[in-house]
């Protein structure tokens, strides 16, 4: 049911914590048993599952040539999905991007307030993906784009053990005391945030270079934190996302991660091909 207008947007913080799935079962993802309309649509790169129930609400998808009118529809590989009388094509292999974003873009498909979008900066020739969490619009870094909605989960559940590694350039006064606190987790205005390894790099007058490395990654992390701490981040940059490296991609640059290189770490949870 869509939630009542005026109800706050949900954030990456707000969102339930679900079980990590196990090793691939072609039983729970588009095997015998089927899956959602609208996940299918988008695992096999048509939309977001969001904008496949608008599809489906204005008549524009076919299920082994009947018009859909309803969401709540289980497919399988044998069925035939039209959109706009358009045979939707077999599921595609996951695959992994590196993006290096630049600050001053948001990571969102559309921006109810205009302002420019990652999507609208990738690569024409790459196909429909969606990003590994979000990078906030001010920060940049590397960011994690995947054509699997399962990879997405996957790489973000936090049982999955995926360090993200940020440095931040922060104005105020910190020692390496004050940032081994984090080691032991920290509440931020009721919000409770999990173990943050912290290393003080350099001190440039009332500027500071820290590097941070965390498994949540919940909405603001890093900035609501050190705020805490009395620091305002000035410019925030990640530079991994478990064994996923920005290393030298130049800003604004697209890298696909090699096929060799997920299998090693994601094969066996992630369906690959």
């Amino acid at each position: 049911m869509p939630a009542p207008r005026g109800r706050r947007r949900r954030t990456d913080a707000d969102a339930p914590v679900r079980p990590l799935p196990g090793p691939w079962d072609p039983g729970a993802d588009g095997g015998l048993n089927g899956e959602r309309i609208a996940k299918h649509l988008a695992r096999v790169g048509v939309c977001s599952r969001r904008d496949a129930e608008r599809l489906i609400a204005d008549g524009r998808v076919r299920l082994n040539g009947t018009v859909l009118d309803t969401p709540a529809v289980k497919v399988t590989e044998a069925d035939i999905v039209m959109v706009d009388g358009r045979r939707v094509g077999a599921r595609e292999e996951a695959r992994l991007w590196r993006y290096h974003k630049p600050a001053g873009l948001v990571t969102t498909h559309r921006d109810p307030q205009g302002r420019p979008t990652v999507f609208e900066h990738l690569p024409a020739d790459l196909p429909r993906v969606v990003s590994v969490g979000r990078l906030d619009l001010t920060s940049e870094g590397l960011l994690l784009l995947t054509n699997s909605g399962e990879m997405a989960r996957v790489l973000e559940h936090p049982a999955s053990g995926f360090v993200r590694t940020y440095r931040a350039r922060a104005f105020g006064f910190i020692d390496q005391h004050r940032l081994d606190l984090l080691a032991e987790g920290i509440e931020v205005e009721g919000v409770r945030y999990g173990p943050i390894q912290a290393v003080l790099d350099a001190t440039r007058g009332a500027n500071s270079w820290i590097t941070l490395s965390l498994s949540e990654g919940k909405n603001r992390e890093v900035r609501r934190v050190l705020q805490a701490l009395g620091l305002r981040v000035n410019r925030l940059i990640r530079v991994s996302y478990g064994p996923f490296l920005l290393g030298q991609l130049a800003e604004g640059a697209v890298d696909e991660i090699p096929r060799r290189v997920l299998r090693e770490h994601l094969g066996g949870r992630v369906r690959l091909d």
